[in-house]
């Protein structure tokens, strides 16, 4: 139990934080620059400020998630590491300040295609932490898990005893368990 919630809410949890934040600041600075609000020297200077951090925090939570046999995670982040690691060997991982604005659109479109995906692996970690607090609460019980699954949908305690609580549809907890081993 100590470890999946450690490695999900410690580890991954902050890192796709720290991902998502610098790649959107990034999308900022190149908006920015092409309303011409900042000049391309320091525009160039911070976003070449995050892009180390960046790939090494996604390789971190890459190699992570290929080690714990998270295989799901693996797989979502494996092709934006690859690309981390060609651009790195390419040397061609940093803006250059003369060529900004011709490479402008590229690195913009580049940028929000990182920001999706590193909210979609946000939304999947979320996700998965739900699961972990769900099935680390001990709610073996089926009327524990329909009354976890009642107060999701800010019904009141009284509403809940009135009713048949095996009437109401919810995910099985062996469904939950299920999902909560795939990912």
């Amino acid at each position: 139990m100590g470890w999946n919630l450690f490695f999900w809410l410690i580890i991954c949890f902050p890192i796709n934080i720290a991902l998502l934040a610098s790649t959107f600041y990034q999308v900022l600075i190149l908006y920015d620059l092409e309303a011409d609000y900042i000049n391309p020297f320091d525009a160039s200077s911070r976003i070449n400020y995050f892009i180390l951090p960046e790939f090494i925090g996604q390789g971190v939570l890459c190699a992570l998630c290929l080690f714990t046999g998270h295989w799901f995670m693996f797989l979502l982040n494996v092709p934006i590491t690859c690309y981390h690691a060609m651009l790195y060997v390419k040397r061609e991982h940093l803006i250059d300040v003369t060529e900004v604005f011709r490479v402008l659109n590229a690195e913009k479109k580049l940028r929000i295609a990182k920001l999706a995906l590193y909210l979609i692996v946000l939304i999947v970690t979320i996700f998965r932490l739900t699961l972990i607090g769900v099935y680390y609460l001990g709610l073996e019980d089926d009327d524990d898990l329909r009354y976890l699954w009642l107060r999701t949908y800010f019904l009141t305690e009284i509403e809940i005893l009135g009713t048949n609580l095996s009437e109401i549809p919810y995910p099985s907890f062996k469904m939950l368990r299920g999902i909560c081993t795939f990912f």
